[in-house]
Order: C-alpha cells, then structure tokens, then sequence
C-alpha cells in the first residue's frame, strides 16, 4: 500500500532539504495509517549533524503527548542525505526503532519511503514502500 502525500508536503520536504545545505534536516510525519496530513519540522540534535540525525526529544514527546489526548498520530519520521542517496543507511539501519512507522529520506531531487523490518525488535533492514503523491 502506498503512502499518500500532497504535492505540497512533497515539495516542502525538497525545499527543506535544500535549505538545511549540507546538514541533514529532520522531522515528522503526522496522519492516519498510509496518509500524511502534516509534516512538522524537529531541530537536529545530533553531534555531528552533516552525517546523522536525531529528533529533538522535547518536540517529539511533545508530539506523543498531544496524538495520546487525540491529535493527529505520528505516522513517521523524515531526514535528508544531503551528500548520499536517498535510502537508508547502514547508520539508519542501526539506529532505528522498530516501531512500523515510515521513513521518509530527501537526497538530491527524490524523496524515498521506506519501513523498518525487524527481528527480535532489532532493526535488519528497510523495505521500500511507494509513495503516491497527490494533486
């Protein structure tokens, strides 16, 4: 099933990539099962953030919170590879949850869609998930 975003949302996360220049951006996804309603930007905490990611923890609890007293759920997260490929890395791959949300990665003019897959809670790899981008 494929993920459904606007056109809008997917030029944003273009143009957020591209303003982030060579660090990556981050952020997440807010919706209902394969549709995005919402992308809300998250600073990158991360130590050295022109090779990794990391949400700010205050905005994503903040997030988590407010989808427990019934706002929009986080249905994903995104960053960009501003120097690779828009897919996952094998720093992504060791870093990630294996929660089934989806990953949306920005390099160069594409964005990729992806979701975990897991073993004994242990991310091993990601699947390709298609996105179809509407209006």
């Amino acid at each position: 099933m494929p993920l459904r975003i606007s056109r809008k949302h997917h030029n944003e996360l273009l143009e957020r990539a591209l303003a982030a220049g060579n660090q990556e951006c981050c952020g997440l996804l807010l919706g209902r099962d394969d549709r995005l309603f919402e992308l809300v930007y998250c600073a990158n905490v991360a130590e050295n953030p022109d090779h990794n990611f990391e949400l700010d923890p205050v905005e994503l609890l903040s997030r988590h919170k407010a989808a427990r007293d019934g706002g929009v759920p986080i249905i994903g997260y995104y960053h960009s590879h501003p120097n690779g490929l828009a897919r996952p890395s094998a720093t992504d791959t060791a870093q990630a949850v294996a929660d089934g949300r989806y990953w949306l990665i920005i390099a160069g003019d594409g964005v990729t869609a992806w979701k975990p897959l897991a073993e004994a809670a242990q991310v091993i790899e990601f699947e390709s998930i298609p996105i179809l981008v509407e209006g």
